[in-house]
C-alpha cells in the first residue's frame, strides 16, 4: 500500500517528500566555506550554478552567507545580508525552485524571507536566537531544525555525549516545540541531526547507521554529509575527491530514513538516489 504523508509546507509550496528522496543544492556565497568558498559570491556566478543544479534535479537551493565549518569566524547580520540578498533576488527572478537560507540570525531570516526565500536552515535549531521561531512563523516559512553541540568556533573541541542519539533527539524536540509555540504548523519542519557539528567520526557513523531513531520525532529527516571531513578521515582524501564516499553515505542515509539530502553534487547524487529509493523500507 502506498504510504500517505502530509506535505512539507514552506511559504506557498507544498511538497510531498514521501514519494522520493528530495535534493537540496548547496550554494555558498562565502569566501571561506570548506569546499567551494569564493566560487559563487557574485550574483552572476551564483545564477549559473543554480541553473546547473536545477537542470540536474535540485528540489531546493540552500544559500549560505556565513561559513559554519569548524572554527569559522562569526559574521554580523549586516555582512550576511549583504552576501545573500542579491543572490536570492536574482534566483527569484529566474527560477521558481524553493529557496532555503542557511542562517541562525533572525535579522537575516526576516530579510531573506521578505525577498522570497521560504525555508530557514537554522544550525541553532531555533534555540540560538530567541526571535527566530517567531520570524519563521510570521513569514509562514519552513524550518530545518538542526542539532549542533556548541558553536562553530568550538564545536569540534573534543565533543562528548552521555547518550548521543537521545541527546540529539531531545535537542531537536526542543526546537520543534519552540516553533510550535511560536505558531509554526506541524508540517513546516524538517529535522537534521547535524553530521559534523560537534561530532567525532564515531559519532557521525553512529548517527548515519541509526538514523531511523529520529523517525519518532514524526518529522522528515534531512542530512548534510556531502564531502565532509569525516569522509576524509576514513578515506584520507581531500574535499575534491570525496564524491564517491559522499554518495555511499547518502545511500545508507536514505535506506535508514532520510527524506532530503543536502549536497554539493546534484547530478551524481540524483543518479544514486534513483536507485536507492527502490530499496528503501517504507516508514511508518
Amino acid at each position: 500500500m502506498k504510504q500517505q504523508s502530509s506535505p512539507f509546507v514552506c511559504g506557498d509550496y507544498k511538497l510531498d517528500l514521501g514519494e522520493r528522496t528530495h535534493l537540496m543544492g548547496i550554494l555558498n556565497a562565502t569566501p571561506d566555506s570548506f569546499y567551494d568558498g569564493g566560487n559563487y559570491s557574485a550574483p552572476e556566478s551564483a545564477l549559473k550554478k543554480v541553473e546547473q543544479m536545477v537542470e540536474n534535479g535540485a528540489d531546493f537551493i540552500d544559500v549560505g552567507g556565513e561559513s559554519t565549518r569548524p572554527g569559522a569566524k562569526a559574521l554580523s547580520a549586516k555582512e550576511e545580508k549583504e552576501r545573500v540578498l542579491p543572490i536570492i533576488r536574482v534566483i527569484k527572478k529566474f527560477f521558481s525552485t524553493p529557496i532555503s537560507v542557511d542562517t541562525y540570525k533572525s535579522e537575516t531570516a526576516e530579510a531573506v524571507l521578505g525577498e522570497g526565500a521560504c525555508i530557514i536552515n537554522d544550525i541553532g535549531g531555533l534555540l540560538l536566537d530567541p526571535k527566530m521561531a517567531q520570524v519563521a512563523a510570521r513569514n509562514r516559512a519552513g524550518v530545518i531544525v538542526m542539532h549542533m553541540k556548541g558553536v562553530p568556533q568550538n564545536m569540534q573541541n573534543s565533543p562528548q555525549y552521555g547518550n548521543l542519539l537521545k541527546e540529539i533527539a531531545t535537542h531537536l524536540q526542543k526546537g520543534i516545540s519552540k516553533g510550535l509555540e511560536a505558531g509554526l504548523g506541524e508540517n513546516q519542519f524538517l529535522v537534521d541531526p547535524g553530521i559534523g557539528f560537534g561530532k567525532t567520526l564515531a559519532h557521525n557513523l553512529e548517527i548515519i547507521k541509526n538514523l531511523s531513531f529520529f523517525l519518532d520525532l514524526k518529522k522528515p529527516i534531512l542530512v548534510g554529509l556531502s564531502r565532509k571531513s569525516f569522509l576524509g578521515e576514513i578515506t584520507g582524501l581531500p574535499t575534491g575527491e570525496r564524491l564517491e564516499s559522499s554518495l555511499v553515505a547518502s545511500v545508507v542515509a536514505i535506506l535508514n530514513g532520510a527524506k532530503v539530502l543536502r549536497t554539493h553534487d546534484i547530478k551524481e547524487t540524483k543518479r544514486a538516489v534513483q536507485i536507492a529509493d527502490l530499496f528503501k523500507v517504507q516508514q511508518k
